[in-house]
């Protein structure tokens, strides 16, 4: 089972470079770098390390994604998000894939939590609001998340049929939720994380965690009456 890799960017001249060149190439069929409105090179960057580059002038990581998943054109069984800014290890890709390849998973996520965080990666705001997120999953959706991270891996299958929609944050929390209604088999593996290049879009300012906060508590609260009837009156 082979994989296509999606990892949107939005002005990560500095750094794309060096996830594309640390990504495993063995089960990995394409690269699409999402370019989500940049201002700086990172799509002649991008370009130059091996990448295809889509663009989406569409603000925001679920446009970016959306876009990315759009844009797959390799015959891929498996479909891979990672970030840009090199905090992810983009050597730990076959941990995420190994679970989907043997069919003992349909969903794997990288969680910072349970792997090896580099001090001060993650931020106490990003601390706070992984726990708050995963809590309030545990409430309501009945199942345990360590993290939100953002390295994960899912059946291409799957991930078409969750029927994505959230354009901004909310992404990870939506695929979550819908990947629990859906009854896919989900998994957790441990992953490294350290400090990324350059300042965070979204956990650097208060405006971007207020907002992201926001976004991923409204897709997890969003989703649930829907959950919740599909329990009530099962389909036959």
């Amino acid at each position: 089972m082979k994989a296509s890799v999606i990892i949107p960017a939005f002005n990560e001249a500095t750094s794309i470079g060096l996830v594309l060149d640390e990504i495993p190439r063995d089960d990995v069929e394409e690269i699409i770098v999402v370019d989500n409105g940049s201002t700086d090179q990172t799509a002649a960057v991008a370009d130059q390390h091996g990448a295809r580059v889509v663009r989406e002038v569409e603000r925001g990581y679920g446009s970016a994604c959306i876009k990315g998943m759009a844009s797959i054109e390799a015959q891929t069984d498996i479909v891979v998000v990672l970030d840009g800014d090199h905090s992810d290890y983009p050597e730990d890709l076959p941990l995420l894939l190994a679970p989907i390849q043997s069919g003992a998973a349909d969903f794997v996520m990288g969680s910072r939590v349970l792997g090896e965080a580099e001090s001060g990666a993650l931020q106490w705001n990003q601390r706070l609001g992984n726990a708050l997120a995963c809590s309030l999953i545990r409430w309501l959706y009945g199942v345990r998340f360590s993290d939100m991270g953002p390295f994960r891996a899912m059946r291409r299958d799957k991930l078409t049929a969750l029927g994505m929609r959230d354009r901004n944050y909310g992404w990870n929390a939506e695929m979550q939720v819908k990947a629990i209604a859906a009854g896919l088999r989900i998994l957790e593996v441990p992953v490294r994380y350290r400090r990324r290049v350059g300042t965070s879009k979204i956990s650097g300012t208060v405006k971007g965690t207020v907002l992201a906060g926001a976004k991923i508590i409204g897709a997890i609260l969003g989703y649930y009456p829907r959950f919740r009837r599909s329990r009530v009156n099962p389909k036959r």
